[in-house]
């Protein structure tokens, strides 16, 4: 072999080692700065031996990392070693300021050659400002980063072009492990953020619930004795009711009243008075078991709701709540001997709702307090040792004498064409001095004294006239008007209205008689025998209140009737409780399947209409469409209501008493 070939050979094997040593290095650089980033060292701990070993590659005075920003308006020198590596290390300028800047605007490297390639005046401008500096990108494999700049070689002399490209080399070496070891960073932060707001929320949650809670607490509690209110109670008691209706069991309510509760306020002032409530109500509360309610209704009133409780359990109660006052409550080195007057009302016998059943405990409390008893059971005869009965009683048949009982409107919608079909009309008494009386308060004092019959008729009249003044004006109204067990007992019923009928010249077919199962079942022959004569005239016959009696379904089958309405009691917790969905849609489908049309009240929200309209209920009635109006207000919701847009002139309308 030839010398000359001999040389060749040797020189470019040590090129290869040269090359080999090259790329050891290279390898060595890149798994340091990934086991630095991979390490509790993190990141910055990274970009400074990246800067150190530029420096030392270069043999530069100092090197800068300047990363470019997320919205690349700035950069920040996130590392630096060598000469002010400090001072540099974490300082932000916008991207329009220093060499730096240029570099990463224009994405390209710098070196003192790069003059050569610039106009004359941006030339003069970097000739003067750039010095003895390098700078190159720094480049990922998805992204721009920012750049590496070298500044000052340490032995005085100018950084050359082998200078720059062994930074563009170092620069892309590096750049990939760099990219991610951001987006890991940037991924760590991220997380690290997102647990913070988790957190947070958590927080902030856990905190909305013990707010709602506290609120709840105050608004359905008294705050003094921390005992329910007058709400909750009601509430209670309404949950009470509807268990023993499903389940045809009775309920009891216990009102208590507090003797000569006024002179201990009057003697000792309203603070000893406080404390004698709650001392009352701890005493009350531990007789009582756990399924009870007892709530406190203002003053020295107490109420105790007896779930599943028999008229021999509620007075058992009372006996307990009797005995745990028999001790002395002593107060502030004062001894008090405490008696309390006790009315027990049961469901069914006593009443239907917590308005009529609260009424008749009051009553039975008011007849114990004065027979000096410990407690009393109402009876209907009580009704006359109520002080406001006979007043009472007096302004209502005066008020049907003068007929200055009045009739407000209810709409329904049809579930099908989604239009106002007919009204609901219910009775209001406004009282000269007492102002308006509820319904639950006069409808009972006219049943017991016998005015039902006259009251019924004077009603029916109004709904016949008002409908026959919206027939004058374009509107037809088929109207309904309600009947009490003792209209149905009374056999001129029939005559009756077949003389209001024939006095405005009204179509009897566009008559509809509301009827509740209870009324039904006082007297189920009679009843039916009046029933089919009212059948025969061509009135319309419907349900009221279905669901909250015990009428059969063998009696249902022999009603001659057209129409059920469901009871509001299983409609306003439909959406919530799945026994009452199942009782309506069963109510539904038994109606339909009788060939009978349904109708669902105390419709408040769009989830519940939209679930009746999915059930097939073919109309509805509650404040969601409307509440009740007066005669001329329904005529104006007729013009202006979205509901009643689309009536024509025939506006079915069912008007109750």
């Amino acid at each position: 072999m030839r010398p000359d070939a001999d040389n060749a050979t040797r020189k470019r094997i040590r090129e290869l080692e040269d090359l080999l040593h090259q790329k050891e290095a290279e390898l060595a650089l890149l798994t340091e700065i990934a086991e630095i980033v991979a390490s509790e060292e993190g990141l910055d701990s990274a970009f400074a031996t990246i800067a150190e070993r530029a420096r030392t590659l270069l043999t530069a005075k100092t090197v800068t990392i300047p990363l470019l920003s997320a919205d690349q308006t700035s950069y920040t020198y996130r590392a630096a070693a060598g000469l002010n590596a400090e001072e540099l290390s974490g300082a932000e300028l916008p991207i329009e300021v220093g060499l730096c800047g240029w570099v990463l605007r224009h994405r390209k490297p710098w070196w003192r050659g790069t003059l050569d390639d610039l106009e004359e005046h941006e030339r003069n401008l970097w000739e003067k400002r750039a010095g003895n500096a390098i700078l190159v990108p720094l480049i990922g494999k998805r992204r721009f980063l920012g750049g590496i700049a070298a500044i000052d070689k340490l032995d005085g002399s100018h950084f050359t072009r082998h200078d720059l490209e062994l930074l563009a080399l170092f620069s892309r070496q590096v750049g990939f492990v760099v990219e991610n070891a951001i987006y890991v960073e940037e991924l760590e932060t991220a997380t690290k953020r997102t647990e913070a707001y988790r957190r947070q929320l958590e927080q902030s949650n856990q905190q909305l619930v013990r707010t709602n809670e506290e609120l709840e607490h105050l608004a359905l509690h008294d705050p003094l004795t921390g005992l329910p209110n007058r709400s909750l109670v009601i509430d209670r008691l309404q949950q009470a009711i509807l268990n023993a209706r499903r389940n045809q069991e009775p309920m009891a309510l216990l009102m208590l009243d507090l003797d000569h509760f006024k002179e201990v306020n009057d003697t000792l002032g309203h603070l000893v008075g406080d404390k004698l409530l709650m001392r009352v109500g701890e005493r009350f509360q531990s007789s009582l078991r756990e399924p009870d309610t007892l709530g406190r209704l203002g003053g020295d009133e107490f109420a105790v709701v007896l779930p599943r409780a028999s008229q021999k359990d509620a007075l058992i109660v009372a006996e307990k709540l009797q005995d745990a006052l028999r001790r002395p409550v002593d107060i502030d080195q004062n001894s008090f001997s405490v008696a309390a007057s006790i009315g027990i009302s049961m469901y069914p016998d006593h009443g239907p709702d917590p308005s009529s059943l609260l009424r008749s405990a009051d009553i039975a409390m008011y007849v114990a307090k004065r027979a000096r008893n410990d407690y009393a059971v109402y009876k209907p005869d009580y009704d006359t040792y109520n002080p406001d009965h006979l007043s009472l009683l007096r302004d209502l048949r005066e008020s049907i004498r003068q007929g200055d009982i009045d009739v407000v409107f209810q709409p329904k919608l049809d579930l099908r064409s989604g239009i106002i079909i007919g009204v609901e009309a219910l009775a209001r008494w406004h009282h000269p001095e007492r102002g308006d009386i509820p319904p639950y308060e006069f409808i009972p004092i006219l049943e017991q004294t016998g005015l039902i019959r006259s009251f019924t008729l004077q009603i029916l009249e109004k709904a016949v006239g008002y409908c026959t003044c919206c027939r004058q004006q374009g509107m037809e109204f088929n109207v309904a008007v309600n009947l009490s067990m003792h209209n149905l007992r009374d056999n001129k019923l029939p005559e009756q209205i077949r003389e209001i009928l024939d006095r405005y010249d009204f179509d009897c077919h566009q008559l509809i008689l509301e009827i509740t199962e209870s009324a039904i079942m006082q007297d189920p022959e009679h009843s039916l025998e009046i029933l089919d004569r009212l059948d025969k005239m061509g009135l319309k016959l419907s349900v009221d209140d279905f669901g909250t009696g015990y009428s059969s379904l063998s009696h249902l089958k022999r009603l001659p009737v057209s129409q059920l309405k469901i009871d509001c009691s299983f409609i306003k917790d439909m959406t919530r409780d799945e026994d009452d969905a199942m009782i309506v849609r069963s109510t539904i489908e038994l109606a339909h399947n009788l060939g009978l049309e349904t109708v669902a009240e105390g419709v408040e929200d769009e989830q519940t209409l939209e679930q009746l309209r999915a059930l097939d209920c073919d109309m509805a009635q509650g404040f969601l469409i409307s509440r009740p109006l007066s005669p001329d207000n329904f005529l104006r919701f007729m013009k202006s209501s979205p509901w009643a847009a689309h009536s024509a002139n025939s506006i079915p309308s069912d008007i109750e008493t």
